[in-house]
């Protein structure tokens, strides 16, 4: 069962000189609440500081935040009998819904303290926000909405360094058009933008929910594969012909491409491992055999 209440903060209402017109204990209370909770931009680490405060007035088992952009959970969040919804405004405006599984009801003098420190959690939790949506901006490609270059360096890392605890392989696919400068210079650069547009989706289309693609500029694309084999690494690649076959925007303008597919090794970097791919793509391009070579683990 959950129950909704609905909590308005106009950024007006609420500022640091209404603490002192509160009690002494309160105002020490929300000083410090408010000092930890400019500590970070991270959200999630936000819902876990107030979740520490909350602890001292509710028994909860977990607080969830819902934005229309992002979901954040407090660590080893877990279901209860029943929920406690809080919807969040900020100037009038909808913002989030903030719920709590309890499995004891919240008294009402415990439910008007939840609502002071609601007050107090979402400006803070609005510039989080703000920070992860520009975040998400600065690591997007505008024109496909893949990620960008910056994007690929971070996934790569991570994608490396959990394929050596889990002792599993990591793909990598650099992908790029043929010709395409001859497209954009006979039809327009506006027929470009939807051939790239077209290719991209074409690449997303190709690929498991697993893996990952990416535009680094001009027409020059990447797939990070996980959990790789020889056997899915073909099969993207194949997919990515037939899906670029079957699309009629590609098909008329006759546009093709050329793919470098690397597996990772266990001496790669991520320098190391990204040239064997970039050298894969070049060799294709060149009409060489590619060497194409699973590298044992250990």
């Amino acid at each position: 069962m959950s129950t909704v209440n609905i909590v308005d903060q106009p950024n007006s209402k609420f500022n640091a000189f209404t603490l002192f017109q509160q009690s002494e204990q309160q105002s020490q209370r929300n000083l410090a609440l408010l000092k930890q909770l400019q500590t970070t931009l991270d959200v999630k680490e936000l819902i876990n500081i107030f979740a520490f405060e909350v602890a001292k007035y509710i028994d909860f088992s977990g607080i969830y935040f819902k934005h229309p952009n992002i979901n954040a959970t407090t660590k080893d969040s877990r279901q209860a009998k029943a929920e406690r919804q809080f919807e969040l405004k900020l100037n009038g405006q909808f913002f989030g819904i903030i719920t709590y599984a309890v499995n004891i009801p919240i008294s009402m003098t415990n439910d008007k303290v939840l609502t002071e420190l609601h007050e107090l959690l979402i400006n803070p939790l609005n510039n989080a926000v703000q920070y992860h949506q520009a975040m998400q901006l600065a690591m997007q490609d505008s024109l496909t909405q893949l990620g960008n270059r910056r994007s690929f360096n971070e996934q790569i890392k991570r994608a490396m360094a959990q394929a050596n605890r889990g002792q599993t392989r990591v793909g990598l696919i650099f992908c790029d058009l043929n010709k395409f400068k001859a497209v954009n210079d006979s039809f327009g650069h506006a027929i470009g933008d939807n051939v790239l547009i077209h290719f991209a989706k074409a690449l997303q289309q190709s690929v498991r929910d697993t893996d990952y693609v990416f535009r680094f500029g001009g027409d020059e694309f990447s797939i990070i594969v996980t959990d790789a084999s020889k056997s899915s690494l073909t099969v993207i690649e194949q997919r990515i012909y037939h899906t670029m076959s079957q699309d009629i925007l590609l098909a008329k303008y006759n546009v093709t491409s050329s793919l470098g597919l690397a597996f990772m090794n266990t001496v790669d970097d991520v320098t190391s491992f990204f040239l064997r791919a970039d050298q894969a793509l070049y060799s294709q391009k060149m009409n060489m055999p590619q060497k194409f070579n699973l590298a044992s683990k250990g």
